[in-house]
């Protein structure tokens, strides 16, 4: 009977403290929330970029979940000095462990930061390059051209050389002509190509010359600016309408010829 007696005191005494903690648990988890949209909310208002957000938002409903978790374990007798002072000696370990994952989240917040590229940007750096679609605390995603996905780990950036392209790409072009060639009718042809097509950029202007002479040859350079997302299909559409015009013109590409000299035995 004693033995009932002092289960049922225990259970009424800490059964009624564990039931407080719960609510204070999921009180604090529906706080968090809250506090979580609230700041969303309050962040987009301010020109931020999008992972800066997230991290504030995440901060917020860390912050809050952990208030409430030393509330709730005060409410169950358990002393909270001892606990901060065991997870300090914890969190050093797990950051030895985790040093690789610590890398990773301060150089994404250099990079949140210091802003070297933006999503929506080329950049080109560890032998790869594409358009930045995602920016986030541990990784950078990219865009590559046959429109698969490249991650990279931030700590691989930061330190690095990288080339940003921005939101805008030079196309390089070689068109070669024969040595019998108008240069002057070839080049105002491709500039009447260049000021028509609705993908070139007016700004900075496009430019066309003369770069090499060769022995079968006049190489004529073409350099026109044009969007990121329409960088593979200028060059293909450029390509095609130059061959057409000089063909409707009668310019005449270089064709490979070879002279034999036949000597007699």
């Amino acid at each position: 009977m004693n033995t009932v007696d002092t289960l049922t005191q225990y259970a009424v005494q800490y059964g009624l403290q564990a039931a407080v903690a719960l609510g204070i648990l999921v009180a604090g988890s529906v706080g968090s929330r809250w506090a979580g949209n609230f700041a969303q909310q309050a962040l987009e208002k301010q020109t931020l970029e999008p992972p800066v957000r997230l991290l504030l938002v995440r901060i917020v409903k860390i912050v809050v979940m952990l208030f409430t978790a030393m509330i709730a374990l005060q409410t169950v007798g358990v002393p909270i000095a001892p606990l901060i002072a065991g997870v300090g000696v914890a969190g050093v370990g797990i950051g030895l462990a985790l040093q690789g994952v610590l890398s990773n989240v301060m150089a994404g917040l250099s990079i949140i930061f210091s802003k070297p590229y933006k999503v929506g940007e080329h950049i080109s750096l560890l032998g790869v390059h594409g358009d930045v679609v995602v920016i986030d605390i541990f990784t950078t995603t990219l865009m590559h051209a046959d429109r698969s996905r490249v991650i990279i780990p931030n700590r691989k950036i930061v330190g690095e050389i990288l080339h940003n392209f921005g939101a805008i790409r030079q196309v390089n072009l070689t068109i070669p002509v024969s040595h019998r060639t108008n240069i002057d009718e070839a080049l105002a042809q491709v500039k009447d190509i260049l000021q028509q097509h609705p993908k070139v950029l007016k700004d900075p202007a496009p430019g066309a010359g003369v770069s090499s002479l060769g022995e079968s040859s006049i190489g004529i350079s073409v350099a026109p600016w044009t969007a990121v997302g329409d960088y593979g299909s200028v060059q293909g559409e450029l390509n095609k309408l130059i061959l057409e015009r000089f063909r409707a013109r009668g310019i005449e590409l270089p064709s490979s010829h070879h002279t034999v000299h036949l000597v007699n035995a």
